[in-house]
């Protein structure tokens, strides 16, 4: 079967298997990216493109975007918005920012747009907005460059309120402005607040469903975006990042199955979009990640590994790219397997150092696991040159330098390692409770988690146990916690608690679970 079947048998697999009622919308006619209404005063024959490259932005297929408003400029150069739309297409917000020559960029098709004297009250907003973000100050900060942008946005909004694509656009801007640390729950019950009723009213609308679920993307909001999760596949399935952006809001539930069928439809689409040339490869690989983790929480170990094995076959992909991946995919399976022989012996492949920055956090892991005090040392030196680069890099591009780095879980464990256990624990907690505060990674093992590790290793099992409940709250039905939380019941005697975290740690398993720790739970739950 051809890459382009396997997509298409994907994508339907998921819609048929989650998105009830969407027949109607998967049957219509034309390119499947959902309604958007952006009316313009470029010419009518121009306008259902347009319409197509704004459905692309909203979407975040941003080289496709910018082929199709190139398309519509090229038809009709006094387009104004066709301009705006070359130069929105180069604002990747939430992936990363612009530098200093994409921003002049920017600023040249903005400035092609504003030319265009023919501009409706409604565009001149657009283009005002994106003029905002674009301008010429160099010494403007990322967050000061978003605040410019979302305030013209808010001024406009307020002037046309209820309007979809002001209103989403808006949103998007004050998800950006969070993940800039600027205000970052109020930013993003903002959005929420905003997107919900246009989700009502718009239900076909990509922007709305995609928007929030990137503003409900933490543990204390995620149970917010599971509706516009479960829509958004079905609104725009010709888009792969659609397909897969539903599982931020089911890893972060701890649905992991729903995860596991998001992103093999993401990645069969994203491949298919690579070779025809309209979308880069991190569509496919921002998937496997998200797919590799799924199948591990979900017990299965040889299709985690099965993941990092076809990070080989990522269309479009350099040779360098592949191998940083499957590192970094690699790492991740040896640590949360904790297969620590495996986690300190992991490969160094010839790639940029910083590329390699988890390898050498779970190789002191590892190696901090099996008592290799010096060895563990060793790759902490290599993981502190790697942060120092990391942060010249940052600097460079005006990125915020975090000092979260100077004391990181893995210096931790070597800390527990050389049995200083009352700093470890002291420092673990730290940063679980900077982790709780500024929302926990949805795909990494928690701060919490490894500190309930320690309490359980050091025979502390009823303060462990309230540790993995605090942090299955953050990240529920992660394996390892529920492994976790089972054991620390069992030993200190809760045999109810046992039984209830054996359970359901069965139960989030696939039928196919092969983990082998599974044994452990089923022999448990067969002896009550």
């Amino acid at each position: 079967m051809s890459t382009t079947q396997l997509s298409k048998t994907a994508i339907s697999l998921f819609a048929l298997h989650f998105l009830v009622g969407a027949s109607s919308l998967l049957a219509a006619p034309g390119d499947q990216l959902g309604k958007v209404n952006f009316p313009t005063t470029c010419s009518s024959d121009v306008q259902p493109t347009i319409e197509k490259g704004v459905a692309l932005l909203h979407s975040f297929q941003y080289k496709e975007s910018e082929q199709t408003f190139t398309e519509a400029a090229a038809h009709d150069p006094k387009c104004a918005m066709a301009h705006w739309g070359k130069a929105m297409v180069l604002y990747h917000q939430l992936w990363d920012f612009p530098d200093d020559g994409t921003l002049k960029e920017g600023r040249k098709k903005i400035d092609q747009a504003r030319k265009i004297k023919s501009t409706s009250p409604r565009e001149k907003g657009f283009i005002a907005a994106a003029a905002a973000f674009f301008q010429k100050k160099s010494k403007m900060t990322h967050a000061q460059r978003t605040q410019a942008y979302s305030s013209a946005l808010e001024k406009f909004y307020a002037a046309n309120p209820g309007d979809s694509e002001i209103g989403s656009f808006y949103a998007l801007s004050l998800v950006s402005l969070a993940d800039e640390d600027v205000d970052t729950m109020a930013n993003l019950k903002k959005a929420i607040a905003i997107l919900n009723p246009l989700l009502e009213k718009f239900p076909n609308h990509p922007g709305v469903a995609h928007y929030l679920i990137h503003a409900s993307d933490r543990p204390e909001l995620a149970s917010q975006g599971l509706e516009a999760a479960r829509r958004y596949a079905a609104i725009a399935p010709d888009s792969s990042h659609a397909l897969h952006m539903p599982s931020h809001i089911f890893v972060r539930l701890g649905l992991w199955q729903d995860s596991i069928n998001s992103n093999i439809a993401a990645k069969g689409a994203g491949a298919h979009a690579a070779e025809m040339r309209m979308a880069e490869s991190h569509y496919q690989t921002h998937a496997m990640d998200f797919l590799n983790y799924s199948y591990l929480q979900s017990g299965q170990e040889a299709k985690a590994r099965e993941v990092i094995t076809e990070e080989q076959n990522v269309v479009g992909a350099g040779e360098e790219s592949k191998a940083e991946h499957a590192a970094d995919l690699a790492a991740r399976t040896a640590l949360e397997l904790h297969r620590w022989k495996e986690a300190a012996e992991l490969p160094l492949p010839k790639v940029k150092p910083t590329s390699l920055e988890l390898t050498y956090r779970v190789r002191v892991i590892g190696k901090a696991h099996l008592g290799d005090a010096s060895g563990a040392q060793a790759d902490l030196e290599k993981l502190k040159e790697i942060w120092a680069a990391q942060d010249a890099e940052d600097r460079k591009q005006g990125y915020p330098v975090s000092n979260e780095k100077q004391l990181n879980s893995a210096e931790v464990w070597l800390l527990f390692a050389e049995a200083k256990h009352e700093d470890a624990l002291r420092e673990m907690r730290k940063i679980a409770d900077r982790q709780d505060a500024r929302g926990v990674d949805s795909l990494s093992m928690p701060a919490r988690e490894m500190l309930a590790d320690m309490l359980l290793e050091l025979k502390h099992p009823a303060e462990a146990l309230g540790e993995y409940k605090t942090a299955l709250k953050n990240s529920p039905n992660r394996f390892d916690g529920l492994l976790g939380a089972a054991r620390a019941a069992q030993a200190s005697g809760d045999a109810t608690a046992a039984q209830t975290y054996y359970a359901q740690l069965t139960a989030v398993c696939a039928p196919s679970a092969d983990r082998p720790e599974l044994v452990e739970a089923k022999t448990y739950l067969a002896q009550k």
